[in-house]
C-alpha cells in the first residue's frame, strides 16, 4: 500500500456524506461500486492494492515529481525550437492559458492523484468505474508519445557523438563523388540541411517510399531505450534521484549559453522578434491553441504521469502549494529557455541576413565596376534605385542574381518546422569560436531534457501497470519496466527508416493533441460533476487542512472546461477546413521542403491514433455498463 493509503475506516472517507459498509462486508474494486451503485449509493474509495514505497521513498518521489513537471517545463527549449514561441505575440496568450487552463488542471491532477492513492487507471476507477476507460486513454496517449519521442534522445546522441570532431560534420558540405566540387545536394541547400536530412535521416523523397531501417539511428535508439531502462529499473518510485539531474543539470547549461548567446553580434535582434507583439497574430486561434497545446506539453497534462506520481505523495502533502511553484518555475523556464534560443536565432539571422547583403554588394561591385567601399549596407537601396533607372538593361540583367536580403525573413525561418532544433542551431554554434565546446554543451543539454521527459511518460504507463495484481503477480518490477521499453524500441524503429521523419511527424501532430483535450475535459468534468465539487472540496481540505479558494472552483467548474471544448472544436473545424491533410517533403533536386498530400494509408494511420485513445473512454465506459447489466441479470432473483 502507497504511504498513506486510505481504507473506509479512515477520517477522511468519513467525510463523505455516505459512509462505507463494514470492511467485513465489503468486495474489493469494482465489485464494490457494483454493489453501491446498483443500490443507489455513493461508493467510496476503495482501499488501493500492490505494495508501496516507504516514507522516506514517498518523500523522494514527491519532490521527483515536481522536479520531473518542471524538467517538462524545460520542453521549452524545444517547443521554441520548433515553431511554438513565435513572436511576442505569444506570450500573452500563454500567460492567459497558463492561468486559466495550467495551474488549475495541474492542481487537479496532482489532487487525484494525491487522493485515489492510484496510477491513472485506478484513480478514474475509484471516482466512477465508468471512468477507468480516461486512465486507459491516458496510458495509451502515453504509450503512443514514448514510441516516437525517444527518437529525439537518438538523435541527441547521433549530433552529440559528431560533436567531437574537428571541424564539425555539418559546417561544411562534402565534396561530390568526382572530387571536382561540393555535393550538389549540399551545395541547393546548406551544409547544415545537407547533414540533418542525407545523413542523419537519409530522408526519402515522399512517404510511399518508406526505404530500409538506417542502422546508425537504430543503434542510437536502442541507446536511448537502455539509458531510459536503467534509470527505471527499479520501478516508478526510484526515478525520482535521476530526475533531479536530469531536469536541473539543463539550467546549468542555459545560463552557460545565456551569457555566450548576449554576447553574440545580433542576438538582440532576436530577443527584440521575440517580445514585440504582433497584433494581427493574436486575433489568430492558432496562437492561441498553441499556447494551450504548448501549456498541456510542457506541464504534462493528461498524460498520467502527474497522477501516477502524486499517487505516492503523502496525504498531507500540500498540492496546492507544489501545483502553483511548478506552474510558475515551469513557465519561467519555458520563458527563459527562449530568450536563450532567440539570443542564438537573432545571431543566426543577422549573420545570414549580413551575408546576404554582403553577396549583393560584391555582386553590384563587380557587375558595374563601382569602386571598392563606396557601395555599404546603409546606401544599398539608394544606389540600387539609381543603378535602375541609370543602366536599365544592364541592371535588367543583373536583378534575376539579386537575393531579397531581409532580417525579418531570416528570423521567421527561423522558427519554423519540426526538426530545426537540429538545424538552426548547428547553423548557429558552426559560426561560434570553439564551436565543439558549445556542440557537445548544447546537446547533452538537449539529451537531457528528452531522458526527463522521457522518465515522466514511461511513469505513466508503468505505475497502472504495476499497479495491477494480474501482472504485477506474474512479473516483477524489472520485467515490466523492460518489456515497456523493449515493445517501444521495437515499434520506434519504424521512425529510423528513410520515411521515418515523415511518420515521426505524424505522431507528433496527431497522437497525442485531440486526445489530450478530450481526457482533460473529461478529467474535469469527472471531478466536479460525477465525484463532486463539494465532495473533492471537503477531501482536499481534510488531506492538506486548505480550504479551496474560489480561483479553484470557477476554473474547475467552468472556465477551464469552456476553454477546453473551444479549442477542441477549433481543432476539428481547422481539420475540415483545411481539406486534404498534407505533409513537407524533402526534394533533394531542389535543396528543399515541398508540400504533398498524404497518402490514404497516412490518413487511416492519422484517423486510427486519434481514434485508438479517445474512444477508450466511451468503449470502456459501455463495456462496463454491459458487463454490469449482465451481472446484475445474472443475479435477478427467479420468480
Amino acid at each position: 500500500m502507497r504511504p498513506g493509503a486510505m481504507s473506509p475506516g479512515d477520517p477522511l472517507v468519513s467525510t463523505c456524506k455516505h459512509q462505507a459498509p463494514d470492511s467485513s462486508q465489503q468486495i474489493s474494486g469494482l465489485e464494490e461500486y457494483s454493489v453501491a451503485l446498483d443500490n443507489d449509493e455513493a461508493a467510496e474509495i476503495p482501499e488501493p492494492s500492490g505494495p508501496g514505497p516507504d516514507q522516506s521513498r514517498a518523500i523522494e518521489t514527491e519532490d521527483g515529481m515536481w522536479v520531473l513537471a518542471e524538467g517538462l517545463g524545460e520542453q521549452g527549449v524545444e517547443e521554441g525550437n520548433q515553431g511554438a514561441w513565435n513572436s511576442g505575440s505569444f506570450l500573452v496568450p500563454y500567460i492567459i492559458m497558463l492561468i486559466v487552463e495550467g495551474m488549475p488542471l495541474l492542481y487537479l491532477e496532482l489532487a487525484v492523484g494525491q487522493r485515489m492513492r492510484q496510477g491513472s487507471i485506478g484513480a478514474w476507477r475509484a471516482i466512477s468505474p465508468y471512468l477507468s476507460g480516461v486512465g486507459v486513454a491516458s496510458v495509451v496517449v502515453s504509450f503512443f508519445l514514448s514510441m516516437y519521442y525517444n527518437v529525439i534522445n537518438a538523435w541527441a546522441f547521433w549530433y552529440l557523438f559528431h560533436s567531437f570532431q574537428d571541424p564539425l560534420p555539418w559546417s561544411v558540405c562534402p565534396l561530390n563523388s568526382n572530387l571536382t566540387g561540393y555535393n550538389e545536394e549540399c551545395e541547393k541547400a546548406s551544409s547544415t540541411q545537407y547533414f540533418w536530412y542525407r545523413q542523419t535521416l537519409n530522408i526519402s523523397p515522399s512517404i510511399q517510399d518508406n526505404g530500409g531501417v538506417q542502422w546508425e539511428p537504430a543503434l542510437c535508439l536502442i541507446l536511448a531505450w537502455l539509458v531510459v531502462y536503467l534509470c527505471i529499473l527499479r520501478g516508478t518510485e526510484s526515478t525520482g534521484k535521476v530526475v533531479y539531474f536530469t531536469a536541473l543539470m539543463p539550467y546549468c547549461v542555459l545560463i552557460i549559453y545565456l551569457i555566450r548567446g548576449l554576447t553574440l553580434h545580433g542576438a538582440t535582434n532576436g530577443l527584440m522578434y521575440m517580445f514585440t507583439p504582433k497584433m494581427e497574430q493574436l486575433a489568430n486561434p492558432k496562437a492561441w491553441i498553441n499556447a494551450a497545446t504548448q501549456i498541456f506539453f510542457s506541464l504534462g497534462l493528461g498524460f498520467g504521469s502527474l497522477i501516477a506520481f502524486a499517487s505516492y505523495n503523502e496525504p498531507s502533502n500540500d498540492c496546492q502549494k507544489h501545483a502553483i511553484i511548478v506552474s510558475l518555475i515551469n513557465s519561467s523556464t519555458s520563458i527563459f529557455a527562449s530568450i536563450v534560443t532567440f539570443s542564438i536565432y537573432g545571431f543566426k539571422a543577422t549573420f545570414n541576413y549580413e551575408t546576404c547583403l554582403s553577396k549583393v554588394i560584391l555582386l553590384l561591385t563587380n557587375s558595374f565596376d563601382l569602386e571598392d567601399g563606396f557601395l555599404t549596407t546603409s546606401n544599398l537601396e539608394q544606389v540600387k534605385d539609381y543603378l535602375a533607372s541609370s543602366y536599365p538593361s544592364k541592371y535588367s540583367e543583373v536583378l534575376p542574381h539579386i537575393r531579397n536580403c531581409s532580417l525579418e525573413s531570416e528570423l521567421d525561418t527561423a522558427v519554423q518546422g519540426t526538426g530545426l532544433a537540429f538545424i538552426v542551431y548547428t547553423e548557429a554554434i558552426k559560426n561560434m569560436e570553439v564551436s565543439q565546446l558549445w556542440s557537445v554543451l548544447y546537446f547533452f543539454m538537449l539529451l537531457m531534457l528528452g531522458i526527463g521527459s522521457m522518465l515522466g511518460n514511461t511513469a505513466a504507463i508503468l505505475t497502472p501497470l504495476t499497479d495491477s495484481k494480474v501482472i504485477s503477480r506474474h512479473l516483477p518490477k524489472e520485467a515490466i519496466s523492460g518489456l515497456v521499453c523493449l515493445i517501444n524500441c521495437a515499434i520506434g524503429m519504424v521512425f529510423t527508416m528513410e520515411a521515418g521523419n515523415y511518420w515521426f511527424d505524424i505522431f507528433n501532430d496527431y497522437a497525442a493533441t485531440l486526445s489530450l483535450l478530450l481526457i482533460v475535459l473529461v478529467e474535469t468534468v469527472a471531478v466536479c460533476y460525477v465525484y463532486g465539487l463539494r465532495r473533492f472540496e471537503s477531501d482536499l481540505k481534510a488531506m492538506t487542512g486548505r480550504a479551496l479558494s474560489w480561483y479553484w472552483k470557477v476554473m474547475w467548474a467552468g472556465v477551464s472546461p469552456l476553454l477546453i471544448v473551444s479549442l477542441f472544436l477549433f481543432y476539428l473545424s481547422d481539420y475540415i477546413l483545411t481539406g486534404t491533410l498534407q505533409y513537407q517533403a524533402w526534394d533533394a533536386s531542389q535543396g528543399q521542403l515541398v508540400t504533398k498530400d498524404y497518402p490514404a494509408y497516412a490518413l487511416a494511420v492519422i484517423a486510427l491514433l486519434v481514434a485508438s485513445s479517445a474512444m477508450c473512454i466511451p468503449l470502456v465506459a459501455l463495456g462496463t455498463f454491459v458487463s454490469r447489466r449482465l451481472k446484475k441479470g445474472d443475479t435477478a432473483p427467479v420468480a
